[in-house]
């Protein structure tokens, strides 16, 4: 089936195969494909990124089968065997870089998921806004309440593979600096040779070699009711992307009799989906909002410069929710708003036990609790960024909000920070 990007499928196969496929020809450049292992929204070691130089994960689960070409038409293949991923991973990335040339070059670009076993197509993907990107991300399988599902993404890189691996935490080394040529020292007259009487040198102390100082670590930032603000251009925080992080946990009231508590055992945990996004008002008036609702997951490389990656409807995957901000257009925001809200499973934050943390890719981290909610509430402002001269400044919020009846969490939210949306009904 054919999907539009952001939109998800689940996935029932246990085994699929990964077809990323292009048109050939004149000034086409070359294709790879690539896959991401991700916990927490990165790689736990460089043995993650499967690709032709690595062909096989460690655990045997994603594999890099090759290219093959019919023609015109080309296609790279990989293997996931989903059953034999391991718990710790949430999700695969399926990326591909171009050599030497921009996507907006590779015409018929897609990806298809295939059943390993059978062939059925299971989703399908074509991508066709791509313009400068060198590399690019096209699909993410991912965990979802033990099943698994697929998401069309379409989000490039124009720094190429280098930052698109670094955004993962890829280590990619830098090709090491060529030492300036040495200064010749201007020859000396020549004279005749005498014989010169021999000369014994007394041994010279010389000072240990300086060892390299390794560079600090940055420090955690811990916001709170007291000191609930923190400037990211003072954190060092001015460049690069800034992934927000929501990750909790619902904790049910322990039952008092014995009855009680062999019905909750029997009942399960409660499958509470919680959905986290964003309000974003940009300093060119546009205004709008990134969530799973909808479907309207944002885009990372181009206006609102937000990207929404994760949807744990759970809390049992490590990763959580994670939206991604781009800090190199730190200049285009003049205020975004980070919030949560529940879309199903439960009626209120009461139980909810929950962190949020803002990792910049340079600078300290910055992260808070969420306090206890004691209200009816199904809608949370979790931190407001503001734009202060040119500074991006984090402010906890931490504020659970009461809708009115017929009102819905998202106007809910527009309302107590005068945004001026129009809302209308969205299902994902």
């Amino acid at each position: 089936m054919g999907m539009l990007k952001g939109a998800n499928v689940r996935i029932p196969a246990q085994v699929v195969r990964i077809e990323l496929g292009w048109r050939t020809g004149p000034g086409v450049p070359d294709v790879d494909a690539s896959a991401l292992l991700l916990t927490s929204g990165r790689v736990r070691s460089d043995a993650d990124f499967v690709f032709y130089n690595q062909p096989r994960h460690p655990s045997g689960a994603v594999r890099h089968e090759g290219k093959r070409s019919d023609g015109a038409d080309v296609r790279e293949t990989l293997t996931v065997d989903l059953g034999a991923l391991e718990a710790a991973v949430g999700s695969v990335v399926i990326a591909a870089s171009a050599d030497g040339a921009a996507f907006g070059q590779v015409p018929g670009l897609r990806i298809r998921v295939l059943d390993a076993a059978g062939g059925a197509e299971l989703a399908r993907f074509d991508s066709r806004d791509a313009t400068v990107e060198t590399a690019f991300v096209l699909g993410e399988l991912y965990r979802r309440q033990g099943q698994w599902k697929f998401r069309a993404v379409g989000q490039g890189y124009s720094s190429g593979l280098h930052g698109l691996a670094t955004d993962y935490g890829i280590t990619v080394d830098d090709p090491a600096p060529v030492p300036p040529p040495r200064a010749t020292a201007p020859a000396a007259p020549l004279r005749p040779a005498t014989p010169a009487a021999p000369v014994t040198r007394a041994p010279v102390a010389r000072p240990p070699e300086p060892r390299p100082v390794p560079p600090a670590r940055p420090v955690r930032v811990t916001l709170t009711k007291a000191a609930p603000a923190v400037s990211l251009a003072k954190q060092g925080s001015t460049s690069g992307t800034m992934r927000v992080n929501l990750n909790w946990q619902m904790v049910r009231p322990v039952a008092a009799g014995w009855g009680q508590r062999l019905s909750q055992a029997m009942a399960g945990p409660a499958a509470l989906d919680l959905d986290l996004g964003a309000l974003f008002e940009l300093t060119d008036g546009t205004k709008g909002v990134v969530q799973a609702l909808g479907n309207t997951f944002g885009s990372l490389h181009q206006p609102p410069y937000i990207h929404l990656d994760g949807d744990d409807r759970t809390g049992a995957v490590e990763s959580g929710e994670n939206l991604t901000i781009n800090l190199d257009h730190a200049g285009a925001f003049r205020r975004i708003l980070v919030f949560v809200t529940i879309y199903e499973g439960a009626t209120s934050f009461a139980g909810l036990h929950a962190t949020v943390t803002l990792q910049p890719q340079r600078g300290a981290p910055v992260d808070f609790l969420l306090d206890e909610c004691t209200v009816p509430s199904n809608v949370c402002a979790l931190a407001l960024i503001t734009n202060n001269g040119g500074d991006l400044v984090v402010q906890r919020e931490a504020r659970y909000l009461v809708p009115r009846r017929g009102i819905s969490p998202q106007r809910t939210l527009d309302e107590a920070y005068g945004w001026g949306l129009t809302w209308t009904p969205a299902r994902k």
